[in-house]
């Protein structure tokens, strides 16, 4: 199989992944670039920035114009991640590329099993300055040196810590995904990274269609099907990650 054929498999799996879930489409880019598509671990997270950027505006766009995204929520939570994710996008670069795969085969995992025993959170009824603050720095630092969005982890820490509706929360989440992945990919803006064009360019086009197939496959197939598939798929790929590291 060619690697532009492997280049739209792959994205297109990643675009479906977040379309029918709101979450883990960059947490499959990584190392479907890495395994599949020979980038570096390091091209892999900056390419996945990328993918990130472009993905969370073309989804913010359609839950915006249902008005599914709480701008103010997203605006606050997102400005507390944007120093964390452009220091750790620039410090993502100088790490060691095995420290760098255990480091995602960790995020993966921890996706994976977020996703496998999911449940729906429960806002507190009270928003937390404090609370909101670190939340949105932990998660900005997440973004920034992994690549990932981190939506499974931005979905339930609006709804618990700025009180942000569910119906809501995926929206506003892709709001502060993508405002941490751009500024962390203007922190590796001067970074030696070779990204390869040929490549990312049809992975980024089949994930964004993919996104809209996730939409409408979301609603043919049970929501806990789906996560539960994912979050299998998730562990897999972090144990073979941790081991690829390892030996």
């Amino acid at each position: 199989m060619t690697p532009l054929i492997l280049a739209l498999l792959a994205g297109a799996v990643a675009g479906v992944s977040l379309g029918a879930l709101g979450a883990g489409g960059s947490i499959l880019t990584v190392p479907a670039l890495v395994y599949l598509l020979g980038f570096t671990p390091a091209a892999a997270t900056t390419a996945s920035l990328v993918v990130v950027v472009v993905m969370s505006a073309t989804a913010l766009v359609a839950h915006a114009r249902a008005g599914n995204v709480r701008w103010r929520a997203g605006l606050l939570f997102a400005a507390a991640g944007l120093l964390p994710a452009a220091g750790a996008g620039a410090l993502s670069a100088r790490v060691p590329a095995a420290a760098l795969t255990l480091l995602f085969a960790a995020v993966a995992a921890l996706a994976g099993l977020h996703m496998l025993r999911r449940r729906t959170p429960r806002g507190s009824g009270t928003v937390s300055g404090a609370r909101a603050v670190g939340a949105g720095a932990g998660l900005g630092a997440v973004t920034g040196f992994l690549g990932v969005g981190g939506g499974f982890l931005a979905v339930p820490a609006l709804v618990t810590v700025l009180a942000v509706p569910m119906s809501a929360a995926v929206g506003t989440s892709l709001l502060v995904v993508g405002a941490n992945a751009l500024v962390a990919l203007a922190g590796r803006a001067y970074t030696a990274v070779h990204l390869d064009l040929a490549l990312l360019l049809p992975f980024l086009a089949a994930a964004v269609l993919g996104a809209w197939d996730g939409r409408r496959l979301a609603a043919k197939v049970p929501a806990g099907t789906l996560r539960r598939v994912f979050g299998a798929v998730l562990l897999a790929v972090a144990v073979a990650m941790g081991a690829t590291a390892v030996l």
